[in-house]
């Protein structure tokens, strides 16, 4: 089993053992959702609800319905299991994709640098082919990405 950083509990909230959760996971869609399951220090715990509250993902786990019961929790990481989330043909964690080849359309070969948000929406790749350009994820430059042979063909203008 392949665990991914999720995040970390914060704190409580309330009396009802509701946790707080920080995260920043790509994927939080896939990952918060009732039934799913959370791996806190090699242990399981499913997810009864869910909802997120001023940029916290808060979250009551298994039958835990006092906040004593989760106190136990509290400034623990937070993972999930991989196999337990369908990525589709497209998706690719950023992680992963740093270790992708980028092609572009005239035949230059090279890598991915890094991976930044310009925006809460807007994902940038930092690429070298011989020089750096920054290429917008989801873009009409992104052509197309490979998953299996590990490529990202991209679209680069020169600016003359």
């Amino acid at each position: 089993m392949e665990k991914l950083f999720v995040g970390k509990v914060v704190t409580t909230h309330g009396i009802k053992g509701e946790i707080k959760i920080l995260s920043d996971f790509q994927f939080k869609d896939k990952v918060f959702s009732v039934g799913n399951k959370l791996i806190i220090d090699n242990n399981e715990y499913e997810i009864k609800s869910y909802r997120v509250h001023k940029g916290f993902d808060m979250v009551t786990l298994d039958d835990y319905h006092d906040i004593n019961e989760v106190l136990f929790l509290l400034k623990k990481e937070v993972y999930v299991d991989k196999d337990s989330l369908d990525f589709s043909d497209d998706e690719v964690l950023d992680e992963e994709l740093m270790e992708f080849e980028v092609i572009t359309t005239d035949g230059r070969h090279g890598r991915i640098l890094e991976i930044f948000y310009a925006s809460p929406t807007n994902k940038v790749m930092r690429i070298d082919i011989g020089y750096e350009y920054l290429v917008p994820f989801n873009s009409p430059f992104m052509k197309k990405l490979d998953k299996k042979e590990k490529t990202v063909l991209v679209e680069i203008l020169e600016v003359k």
